[in-house]
């Protein structure tokens, strides 16, 4: 599919675009959640109507329905935010938020809630605030940028950001959450590569679902990072109807191996509003792990994660292969399913 050189914002855009019917229901879904498909979305989009790409960023009614156990804060942000735009959930590194908009939103987001076009860059007053406490907090050892999408700061603004972070002796790693290399990779200009280039080590973490989402346009925008000496790794949502199958995933990890992108993440999806439809059952999670486990290269082996709503943080998910027998040794299962013995630590060697 073909697009023009705007982004669509609205259902009336959608439905111009053929990407919706003209549904009113769907202006329903708008007053709730933002909407944002970019050209390079747009020229990602298949035909037919089970398309991994559309499935993402195209709302449907499916997200009236809210569950008794979905959350509006459905990782639980908000207990751990000390100041306006920082959240310090864990002990050796923040989150820092300099903005609230995103190039797309995704129909899954889990800060579905608190992001959006009217959510626009963090002020200064409150920048120098979020400097303040990660400055007086020398456990701070890494600040991630997210939001929104840090990579739709205006260069200059980012910059800021960067150089504040330089500034702050006991920050050795800064991460950069974002989608823009695939949805919006014209943004990756020489001016933002140089923005990225510094003393603190930047390294940008892609958010990609689909192996679809890659095109030219992406694999160039990685490619750019990648030669600039840019470390890159990825997230990725389990999705239902998206890339709920080790072939589906196995095509993604390969082709972001392929553009020098490690896979770091697979998250089973969050407890968003209105988002019942993309979640899976981990135990359907934890067998694609499993099939993926068997024939695919290590470099394209994410750890499947669960953000455990309330705050409590990230946890691995995927079936153990080890457990202890009831003679001290161990039983390793293998790619095939086969169990084997292990031995245990010989008494006497400080077991």
């Amino acid at each position: 599919m073909t697009g023009d050189r705007t982004t669509i914002r609205t259902v009336d855009g959608l439905v111009a675009a053929g990407l919706a019917p003209d549904q009113a229901a769907l202006e329903e879904v708008a007053e709730r959640y933002a909407i944002a498909i970019s050209p390079a979305v747009r020229r990602r989009v298949g035909p037919g109507p089970d398309d991994p790409v559309a499935a993402q960023f195209v709302p449907t009614t499916s997200e009236l329905i809210v569950s008794a156990d979905e959350l509006t804060d459905p990782i639980g942000d908000d207990p751990f935010t000390p100041v306006t735009g920082v959240t310090h959930r864990y002990r050796d590194r923040v989150l820092l938020k300099p903005l609230g908009m995103c190039p797309v939103y995704c129909r899954f987001c889990f800060r579905r809630e608190a992001v959006g076009p009217e959510h626009g860059i963090l002020p200064d007053g409150d920048l120098a605030v979020a400097f303040d406490y990660i400055r007086g907090h020398e456990e701070i050892w890494e600040v991630i940028l997210t939001g929104g999408d840090p990579l739709m700061l205006p260069p200059a603004r980012l910059e800021r950001v960067l150089d504040g972070l330089d500034a702050i002796a006991h920050v050795k790693v800064v991460r950069i959450h974002t989608r823009v290399p695939v949805v919006s990779p014209e943004r990756i200009r020489p001016r933002l590569l140089s923005v990225l280039r510094r003393r603190t080590p930047v390294w940008v973490v892609l958010h990609c679902n689909h192996r679809q989402e890659i095109g030219a346009e992406a694999s160039a925008a990685l490619g750019a990072l990648a030669d600039g000496g840019i470390p890159l790794l990825s997230q990725t949502v389990l999705l239902r109807g998206v890339n709920d199958s080790a072939t589906a995933l196995e095509e993604l990890f390969r082709a972001l191996v392929e553009n020098r992108v490690k896979p770091y993440y697979l998250h089973h999806a969050d407890l968003a509003r209105g988002t019942g439809h993309f979640r899976t059952a981990i135990e359907e999670g934890r067998d694609i792990v499993r099939r993926l486990r068997g024939d695919v290269s290590g470099l394209c082996q994410p750890t499947y994660v669960l953000d455990i709503p309330g705050g409590h943080g990230k946890v691995p998910i995927a079936d153990s292969c080890v457990e202890r027998s009831p003679d001290g040794s161990y039983l390793v299962t293998d790619r095939r399913g086969a169990r084997h013995r292990y031995p245990p630590v010989p008494e006497g060697t400080g077991q």
